[in-house]
């Protein structure tokens, strides 16, 4: 899977767009934990995309495909910013910027790519934060967590699936605003929660989050 997604870069950048594997296969391939989920950032547009390979799923309004090659399903995105959100949901502007696209994402350790000769490439020292074992928000943590509430969620999943800790201030950040979860769909909780390992349901109860979900 992971060769075929470098061909998909290849072929990307050889039509003279950017693209990379960015997200969790980067973080997993740096800790040695299989994966066979992976995420694709290109600057080529949804339109574009469409005409280049196999779409399974569209959801180009938000700028994001799903896409099989070789029996194997990647989602890809369009390099983008995030203006405002509505709910979850932000209102998105292309732009050919990595590094703008990569500040609009919740974790540091998320923020990692792989580019199509596998080098990776690294502009908000998640691979750092790898290495202190700390999950960290990508700029402010009260901002990010006000955006989108289910990152509450999310990062207490990767705190027990991966053994890190939360960053001070993301932890803060969590507790403050742990009610927001309330306004987020059942479904959309149970999808984070059923991921959750042991140890991630003893955070959850441990900074007494149980009461929103």
């Amino acid at each position: 899977m992971y060769n075929t997604a470098i061909k998909i870069l290849k072929r990307l950048n050889n039509l003279g767009y950017q693209a990379y594997i960015v997200g969790g296969f980067p973080r997993d391939l740096l800790l040695n934990i299989e994966s066979n989920d992976i995420d694709i950032c290109t600057s080529a547009t949804t339109d574009e995309i469409k005409k280049l390979f196999d779409v399974v799923q569209d959801n180009s309004r938000f700028g994001s495909l799903k896409i099989k090659q070789d029996n194997h399903i990647y989602e890809i995105t369009t390099l983008r910013i995030d203006l405002e959100y509505n709910g979850r949901y932000p209102k998105i502007s292309y732009t050919n910027s990595l590094k703008e696209d990569l500040k609009r994402r919740d974790f540091t350790i998320n923020t990692i790519c792989i580019d199509k000769d596998k080098n990776i490439i690294d502009y908000l020292n998640g691979r750092n934060d790898i290495n202190k074992k700390i999950i960290k928000s990508v700029g402010n943590s009260d901002k990010k967590i006000k955006e989108d509430p289910i990152r509450i969620l999310r990062a207490i999943r990767l705190s027990g699936k991966l053994n890190f800790d939360l960053e001070d201030n993301l932890k803060n950040s969590i507790i403050k605003y742990s009610y927001l979860l309330k306004d987020i769909s059942k479904n959309n909780k149970k999808k984070e929660i059923d991921k959750m390992n042991e140890i991630s349901l003893k955070i959850l109860k441990k900074l007494k989050i149980e009461e929103y979900i």
